[in-house]
């Protein structure tokens, strides 16, 4: 095919969908389900008008050849686990049951049995659940949901590409199952499961699919020789197989590196490659390897986990030279649009013009369809297009709100001992233990308490104009003073306010920061049924006023038991925003840094004694390529420090991060100098304490003994068990006690049994250590 029928050729299409609906009516019905208000019936009358809904609006945009698949009631990697019959023993009665209770059993847990791991998805913030395999799994296929759903979308007439987790991915992702022998990795099984995603291949080709999509995306990491020879034995076989649709192998997030000869060699049909994250390299790889002459290649122009408009220019260019590199060249997303919004022309609040530098996933899907359009038929066809995307192009450029000159000569005068505390740890702890009188293994909270549906009412009532200010205060206050008192009833050593006036962690501060916009319906999944709003960080920030001190001060007048100030730093304000792209990642992080500290300052001035400042995205930002990873930690840590560098020694810093790999970061972790570090552990058994020990790490820590991602209540034995497990790793007087993450996910009765029975293990555990 020469490189203008090559051309002619292409289609649109893409690699998956928000799958929440418009008002997220998903979320609603699942968690009605949960309660009992909604049965199961209808819950997949909802998840069907859904997933319908979805693949009419792709059509009628232009897209020739929709995704299925993509659709989960929770977690597409759990949909994989259950597709290939990797049950754990603790689920497979719960499973063999009722088919959906056991899979939201496997997500979420009951009060008998431990749900599955949960952690990022690469370097995004959505939450997938851990496989966990062992020597003696079996793989049964069980594609059940991939089948129906192909065929849903057969039956509206429509071209449809299932889309699957890949096998090797998969493996790689998963973790050994607690009480597998120390060794054990999961790649190993992955002749036994290649037989199952056979017979699941088979059963769509039979079931309509002329293409399947696999998606790969840990090979754009760095891997090894033999997992590398594994994914070449991976697509030869299933290659090979004599009962199968033609196969896409689909990579995104990073580029695709050694692996791009693996996967360009192998007897598949197709490639997916992102050309927004690394475009450049992709395109160099591609060149070298001689391309994929009669092969299909699609095309990740369009950049799937941001909300800023394409380039069409710039994305053309790239189509055009990648033309003379593939058979059939056709276009989509770099990625899923799972992780954008669904439609910016829902937000009526945001400034027309503004709007227009703005594309969630309907608006992105507008864009491939475009670009589709101008590569197959010529420039000409889309010219207006391309004149209104350079006009908009250079309004944002020349936007006064993207540059603000004070803040950038504040920036540019940081010196190095502004991103250092004065004093070294041994001094500050020392100050620290003597102001702040602390018992062994103190215990607290990681901040937020439930956002019950009366805040969520308050809010609401405010912004409608049916309550006024004052009245809304009274209502923040009252909860402040009952989150005060029950801690303090509780036993708890180190209170928290409870965030009552908090919408996020991270909108609440980007509302009051200049340089941030605010969404109304930008709803983005992060895990099942929970949904962020991420702010889009336009341009400079800085900090008009105090954010947090009044409501802070107000609650420590309440009590005489020291009170943290909570902030949300700097790197996780960038990773749970959608972030400019027209400058480096580390100049916006000093900015954000900057207005923290003043805030840090302020706390403190106040008398504030301990300030929390969360960080649970430094793990998830980091590169995925080791390469990549120092000078990302580098400006990451740097703007930390630059956050609470300013404060006396009597003041403890402490930090908080969640549901990640942190082996890869320890290091990192010691460079922020922070006092206290909270981190997750309960899912993964104390794991993040032995690597913190393994390091050395010199500093205090509380390893979470409450899984909040789950309903069910930890007993004050199960509790215990795990601090002295965390005992063998961290010694006493470094020891924390609390929950893994913030409680306001969680309901007033189970979390006021949860923290009596965490305030009641410490205290029993406190009694077996050896008298000082």
């Amino acid at each position: 095919m020469t490189s203008k029928s090559a051309a002619a050729a292409a289609r649109a299409t893409v690699y998956g969908y928000p799958r929440q609906g418009p008002n997220r009516e998903l979320k609603k019905a699942i968690e009605g389900y949960w309660k009992g208000r909604v049965t199961a019936d209808a819950l997949r009358a909802t998840a069907t008008e859904l997933r319908a809904d979805n693949w009419r609006q792709l059509a009628e945009a232009g897209i020739h050849e929709v995704p299925t698949g993509d659709f989960s009631y929770y977690d597409h990697v759990l949909d994989t686990t259950v597709m290939v019959g990797a049950i754990p023993a603790r689920h497979r009665a719960a499973v063999e049951s009722d088919a959906l209770d056991g899979y939201f059993a496997m997500a979420r847990g009951t009060q008998e049995v431990a749900p599955l791991e949960m952690t990022k998805w690469f370097d995004t913030n959505y939450h997938y659940l851990v496989p966990e395999l062992g020597p003696d799994t079996a793989f049964t296929a069980n594609p059940v949901k991939q089948v129906t759903e192909l065929k849903e979308a057969l039956a509206l007439g429509l071209t449809a590409r299932p889309v699957l987790l890949g096998p090797v991915t998969y493996l790689l992702l998963a973790k050994p199952a607690p009480g597998v022998p120390a060794g054990f990795e999961p790649l190993t099984l992955l002749d036994r499961l290649l037989p199952v995603y056979a017979k699941v291949l088979a059963k769509l080709r039979a079931a309509g699919a002329e293409w399947v999509q696999l998606d790969e995306p840990a090979l754009v990491q760095d891997r090894t020789p033999a997992e590398l020879n594994a994914a070449a034995r991976a697509y030869r076989e299933l290659g090979t197989l004599p009962d199968r649709p033609k196969l896409l192998v689909a990579s995104y997030f990073d580029r695709l590196g050694e692996a791009l000869p693996v996967l360009a060699k192998a007897p598949v049909e197709g490639l997916a490659l992102d050309f927004t994250e690394a475009a450049a390299a992709n395109l160099d790889a591609l060149a070298a390897v001689g391309g994929l002459p009669g092969k299909r290649l699609v095309a990740g122009v369009v950049n799937g986990r941001n909300i800023w408009i394409n380039d069409l220019s710039k994305s053309l260019s790239t189509l055009g030279t990648l033309l003379g590199l593939a058979g059939q060249v056709d276009v989509a997303a770099s990625c899923s649009l799972l992780h954008v919004p669904l439609d910016a022309a829902a937000e009526k609040d945001i400034e027309p013009q503004i709007l227009r530098w703005l594309a969630f996933a309907k608006q992105k899907t507008t864009e491939i369809v475009t670009l589709t359009k101008g590569l197959a038929q010529g420039t000409d066809s889309i010219a207006a297009e391309l004149a209104a995307n350079r006009a908009d192009l250079a309004s944002r450029a020349a936007s006064p709100i993207t540059r603000d000159p004070a803040v950038r000569t504040r920036a540019e005068a940081i010196t190095d001992a502004d991103t250092r505390r004065a004093q070294p740890y041994s001094e500050r702890a020392t100050a620290q233990r003597a102001h702040l009188g602390l018992p062994l293994l103190p215990t607290t909270t990681i901040g937020s308490f439930p956002q019950t549906a009366e805040l969520r009412a308050a809010r609401a009532d405010l912004r409608a104009g049916r309550i006024d200010t004052a009245g809304y205060e009274e209502r923040i206050k009252a909860e402040i003073q009952e989150v005060i008192s029950f801690q303090e009833k509780a036993g708890l050593d180190v209170l928290v306010h409870g965030e009552a006036e908090r919408n996020d962690m991270v909108q609440y501060f980007a509302e009051q920061l200049t340089g941030y916009l605010a969404t109304r319906h930008g709803w983005v999944q992060s895990y099942g049924t929970r949904y962020v709003r991420p702010p889009v960080l336009a341009g400079d920030i800085s900090r008009p006023e105090p954010m947090t001190v009044r409501w802070t001060a107000y609650a420590q007048s309440l009590t005489e038991r020291p009170v943290k100030g909570m902030l949300t730093g700097p790197v996780t304000m960038l990773a749970w925003s959608f972030v400019r792209d027209d400058q480096p990642l580390a100049d916006t992080a000093r900015q954000v840094a900057l207005a923290l500290r003043d805030e840090v300052n302020d706390l403190e001035a106040a008398g504030t004694a301990v300030i929390q400042v969360d960080e649970p995205a430094l793990r998830e930002t980091l590169p995925l390529r080791a390469a990549d990873r120092p000078a990302y930690l580098a400006w990451a840590t740097e703007s930390f420090r630059l956050t609470t560098s300013g404060v006396r020694p009597g003041t403890q810093i402490h930090t908080h991060m969640c549901y990640a790999e942190f082996g890869d970061i320890v290091q990192a972790i010691d460079d922020l100098d922070a006092d206290v570090i909270s981190l997750e552990a309960a899912r993964s058994h104390m794991q993040v304490a032995h690597e913190l020990a393994a390091h050395g790490y010199p500093r205090e820590a509380g390893p979470g003994v409450y899984d909040i991602h789950s309903p069910r209540v930890p007993s004050t034995d199960e509790a215990a068990e795990l601090l002295r497990t965390g005992l063998k790793a961290i010694p006493a007087e470094r020891l924390w006690v609390n929950p893994d993450c913030g409680l306001k996910t969680r309901g007033w009765p189970e979390t006021r049994t949860s923290l009596e029975n965490l305030v009641a293990a410490a205290r029993t555990v406190r009694g077996e250590l050896p008298a000082s």
